[in-house]
C-alpha cells in the first residue's frame, strides 16, 4: 500500500470516527463517510471491501482508546495497594465513564450486529480486557469454578447500566442519572459486599 493509499485509507476512519462522535452509528454511511472524509462516494470501497470492514476500522480507534483508558485505571488502582475487588470498582468505573464520554462509539464497537466478520482485530483488543476482569474476578472468589461466567455477568450488568442511562431510562426509574449507587449494587451483587 503508498502512502497516499493509507493516508487516504486513515481520512476516512477519521471522519467515521468524528461523525460517529457527533451523530451517533447512524450517521456511518458510507456516503457520509466519504463526503466528510472529502472523497469520492466510490473511495472508500477501494480501502475497505465491505461496509463492515470500515465500521470495524473505526471501532478499532474506540477500542484503542478504550483500552488506554482502561489501562489507565487500572495502573493507578495497582500503584495504591488496591485488592482485586478495589480494581474491578476502579474498571467498572472507568468503562461507565468511558461510555459516557463516547456514547456514538461505544455503541459502534458494541455492535458487533454491524461488525461481525470484520476481522480478528476487534478480538484481540476486547478479548485480554476481559481475561484481566476474568483474573481479577478470580481472585475475589478463588473458590469459583467458571469465573469467566461471574465476569460476562457483571460485564453485562455494566453495559445495561451505560445503556440505560444512554436512552434516559434511568432517570425514568430512579429519578436521577447518577449510576453510582446502581454500580456498588452490581458490584456487591456479583462480588459480594466490600469487608470493612
Amino acid at each position: 500500500m503508498t502512502d497516499q493509499e493509507r493516508d487516504l485509507r486513515a481520512r476516512l476512519v477519521a471522519a467515521g470516527v468524528e461523525l460517529v462522535a457527533t451523530g451517533g452509528v447512524q450517521a456511518l454511511g458510507l456516503r457520509e463517510i466519504a463526503r466528510h472524509a472529502g472523497v469520492s462516494h466510490g473511495a472508500p470501497r477501494r480501502y475497505f471491501p465491505t461496509h463492515r470492514e470500515l465500521l470495524a476500522a473505526i471501532a478499532q480507534q474506540g477500542f484503542g482508546k478504550f483500552t488506554d483508558t482502561m489501562a489507565g485505571a487500572d495502573a493507578l488502582a495497582v500503584t495504591t495497594g488496591t485488592d482485586a475487588r478495589g480494581r474491578l470498582e476502579a474498571l467498572a468505573r472507568s468503562y461507565l465513564g468511558f461510555a459516557a464520554a463516547n456514547p456514538g462509539m461505544f455503541e459502534l464497537m458494541f455492535r458487533h450486529d454491524l461488525l461481525e466478520g470484520s476481522g480478528s482485530e476487534l478480538r484481540r483488543t476486547t478479548v485480554p480486557l476481559f481475561l484481566t476482569f476474568v483474573g481479577l474476578v478470580a481472585e475475589v472468589h478463588p473458590d469459583s469454578d467458571d469465573p469467566a461466567t461471574l465476569t460476562a455477568a457483571l460485564w453485562s450488568n455494566l453495559h445495561g447500566l451505560t445503556q440505560l442511562r444512554t436512552w434516559g431510562s434511568l432517570r425514568l426509574i430512579t429519578g436521577s442519572e447518577d449510576v453510582e449507587p446502581l454500580l456498588r449494587a452490581a458490584l456487591d451483587a456479583h462480588l459480594g459486599p466490600v469487608v470493612r
